[in-house]
């Protein structure tokens, strides 16, 4: 069997960590998104995989080459117009036979539920329980045949909503040519399932477990549920008087200084400095040739590689791009007075906790304060002292 995987998008919602690389290359764990996507199917038995790209496709094309590294056979078709889910499975035409799986490249799911996944009939459909299925397309089944399929709905048909986890034949490229655009002006795939619908011929099968990564902090989810699942890999180097509590993973060429305190899981790439009597809470994952200095506090956040965090921070519950600097006692706050939920332009986080989200080549001067919710575009600069919330556009000086 085949997998297919969109990998096309631009992920407009990730802004602005997406305008230099495609939303399935953003780190989770300090690796692509769409890695931990390949290796889950690759556990489940599959060897034979292609994806659709399109948006800086270059990166994904030159970080996962043929698929020799993995182990595995890799193709690639290029969407060469964002013209929805549809249109981008249609660039797949010719490159898979009879049955194959289809995923989104945007979603952590486990290798028992695909194996599980792969025992049912073409077309099928998987679905996931959700606690908020108003953010998603609403399933309606009876038994396992589906009955109805409907968009996001304020008022949703049930909690069963549609995981971006397919199983089809080539039937459905034919389907797939006899589609009119969508009111979004898109070829949108879940138009395709209509007819199988009224046909009574398309399933549904549950999964166990599902993780979309829609918005910035859904990162920071995806980012714990993976990182529970790893043991030691000690390749850097530990001074004295450090301790370490929990599961660490220290990269070639990083070092830890005297008087650190790290609270596992924690992930640190290659050629780091951590320290002197740096403080990294759970769930942080460090990339590579990144600096987190003296008397520094992480807590559950995600640092892109190059970057540098290096005297008097604080950064919680944070999404950090590449090549950011901050300056001396630079601080992002994580949460509100109130304690209710935090909101990034209105829209709920259902998060108690989330500090802020910051795209590339950031460089903010000594003394910062940052509010939650905050989203700072790249390449902006913040005069020392400056208090920053809301929405940064990209390239924006802040203060004198």
């Amino acid at each position: 069997m085949e997998c297919v995987i969109l990998a096309a998008g631009e992920g407009k919602r990730m802004n602005p960590l997406t305008s230099k690389r495609p939303k399935v290359m953003i780190p989770v764990a300090n690796k692509p998104m769409l890695e931990h996507l390949l290796l889950a199917v690759i556990e489940s038995g599959i060897t034979s995989f292609v994806f659709v790209v399109g948006y800086h496709e270059q990166a994904i094309r030159n970080y996962f080459k043929d698929g020799t590294d993995f182990g595995v056979k890799i193709k690639y078709a290029t969407q060469r117009r964002q013209m929805g889910t549809a249109d981008a499975l249609l660039a797949a035409e010719g490159l898979v036979s009879e049955r194959f799986l289809l995923l989104n490249g945007d979603m952590i799911i486990k290798p028992s539920d695909i194996r599980n996944f792969l025992t049912e009939n073409a077309p099928c459909v998987g679905t996931f329980e959700s606690t908020h299925p108003e953010d998603f397309g609403v399933v309606v089944s009876e038994g396992k045949v589906v009955k109805e399929l409907v968009e996001k709905s304020k008022t949703p048909h049930g909690n069963i909503i549609n995981a971006g986890i397919y199983l089809f034949d080539c039937e459905i490229f034919n389907i797939l040519k006899t589609l009119s655009l969508s009111d979004r002006g898109e070829y949108e795939l879940t138009d395709a399932l209509s007819d199988y619908i009224k046909d009574r011929k398309l399933h549904s099968s549950l999964l166990s477990s599902w993780l979309d990564i829609g918005d910035p902090w859904n990162l920071l989810d995806a980012n714990e549920s993976m990182m529970k699942v790893f043991d030691d890999e000690i390749f850097g180097t530990i001074e004295e008087s450090v301790f370490i509590n929990g599961n660490l993973i220290l990269g070639e060429g990083s070092v830890i200084k005297s008087g650190t305190y790290i609270e596992g899981p924690c992930i640190i790439g290659k050629n780091c400095i951590i320290g002197p009597h740096a403080y990294i809470r759970g769930c942080s994952a460090i990339g590579d040739n990144c600096h987190i200095g003296h008397s520094t506090e992480l807590k559950n956040s995600i640092i892109f590689p190059d970057t540098k965090i290096p005297h008097f921070n604080y950064v919680g519950d944070s999404v950090i791009g590449s090549g950011c600097n901050f300056g001396a006692g630079t601080k992002i706050a994580n949460l509100r007075h109130d304690r209710k939920n935090v909101k990034v332009h209105g829209q709920d986080t259902n998060r108690r906790k989330f500090g802020a989200v910051v795209g590339d080549n950031v460089q903010l001067g000594i003394n910062c304060s940052v509010n939650t919710g905050t989203v700072i575009g790249s390449r902006v600069f913040a005069a020392p002292g400056s208090f920053i919330e809301g929405k940064i556009e990209d390239d924006v000086k802040i203060g004198r």
